[in-house]
């Protein structure tokens, strides 16, 4: 895959991952999480072609369609991946199927001894189809924006394991977890590797930085983040490769929805960015994990609440002026690194969402974040 290199175009911009390395950028760079997709007419439309959600993530093409879609329309910073956090396990031979108006749902699922002894690291060539979608999607970008891959958490992969679908209340997998932590810390290695793998492999096709979604970390208890969530997301930290197809560093972020309270503990992951969701003020954040100008620390992403995008554009450009104040100034010497924010939602976009109001957040963030570097 890396030999392709040649083949991907110089970046145009590189504020988002210069942001990520803590450099200083003239402005706050800003994506959104789940920004390809249901809030979008043309994504419905491209999905209503594919047929079903898979058919639609599966295939190069539409893959590449809908990732460009919001580039369009919207001036974003970044470009992430189409795809769904829950091809790994279906990988592992899971059976993975989305119903229209449902969640995702498994063929089978792993609660037993038996059927964890039967999991292992899945081929990644059943995976291909993700590999092909990241270098066919940083070909079409031709350098507008770097491409960000993504996973879910090892954590988060094992809820759907286990549960067989989306929860409310993460009754099996946490009885699972207190029963039989064996089990358990079983599962959570073989997803770890997996996880490391699969990153790895978006990497080689031409990600230029790499995300891991741990969405439900939150909804542990302390004591059991750490051991069971925040363990197994450095497990997978330690394995990936540092340098992209076209010899560039790859930022890694980390961003688990309702880790605010551990974001102390989160600051010794091996990783550049740390995101936060809507509960956490990023000045507190800022204090406590985004360093000083010249010394080590971590870049900070997020954390609008995604429900803001329904009010009209004037309150969302306040609200994204309360976000930009909470973060304070950020650093503006090109000479060295400190505290850098990357604009986000604090969780993904809703299909409900008006696209003119995401326009309205877009111009907000850029205009109202413009900086002179000195």
């Amino acid at each position: 895959m890396a030999a392709m290199s040649t083949t991907f175009a110089p970046l145009q911009n590189d504020t988002f991952l210069r942001a990520c390395r803590r450099q200083a950028t003239p402005y706050t760079p800003l994506w959104l999480m789940r920004q390809a997709g249901r809030y979008l007419p043309e994504y419905k439309a491209t999905r209503a072609q594919a047929g079903s959600f898979m058919g639609l993530a599966t295939n190069v093409d539409y893959a590449t369609e809908v990732t460009l879609q919001p580039l369009a329309r919207f001036p974003l910073d970044a470009a992430i991946l189409f795809s769904d956090i829950l091809t790994v396990p279906d990988a592992m031979g899971l059976g993975l199927s989305f119903a229209e108006g449902e969640g995702p749902r498994f063929a089978k699922v792993v609660r037993d001894e038996a059927a964890v002894a039967a999991l292992a690291v899945p081929d990644m060539d059943k995976l291909r189809y993700v590999f092909d979608a990241v270098t066919s999607i940083r070909r079409a970008l031709n350098g507008r924006v770097p491409l960000i891959g993504f996973s879910g958490s090892p954590w988060t992969l094992a809820c759907y394991m286990v549960e067989g679908q989306g929860s409310d209340d993460y009754r099996l997998v946490k009885g699972l977890m207190y029963a039989r932590p064996d089990l358990m810390h079983r599962i959570l290695a073989i997803n770890a590797d997996s996880v490391a793998a699969y990153l790895n492999a978006q990497i080689d096709a031409g990600a230029q930085a790499v995300m891991i979604f741990d969405s439900w970390g939150g909804v542990l208890a302390d004591g059991a983040f750490q051991a069971f969530s925040l363990a197994y997301t450095q497990r997978v930290l330690a394995q990936l490769q540092r340098t992209g197809a076209d010899g560039a560093d790859v930022p890694r972020i980390v961003f688990t929805k309702g880790g605010g309270l551990w974001l102390t503990e989160m600051q010794a992951l091996d990783c550049e960015v740390l995101g936060l969701d809507w509960t956490v003020n990023l000045g507190r954040a800022r204090a406590l994990v985004g360093g000083e100008v010249g010394g080590p620390g971590k870049a900070l992403q997020g954390n609008i609440d995604p429900n803001v995008l329904f009010a009209p554009p004037e309150r969302i450009a306040e609200q994204v002026q309360a976000v930009l104040g909470s973060f304070g100034p950020a650093h503006t010497d090109p000479a060295t690194t400190g505290p850098t924010h990357i604009f986000n939602l604090g969780h993904g976009i809703s299909q409900f969402t008006p696209p003119e109001h995401v326009a309205a957040l877009v111009e907000a963030v850029h205009s109202r974040s413009r900086r002179t570097l000195r």
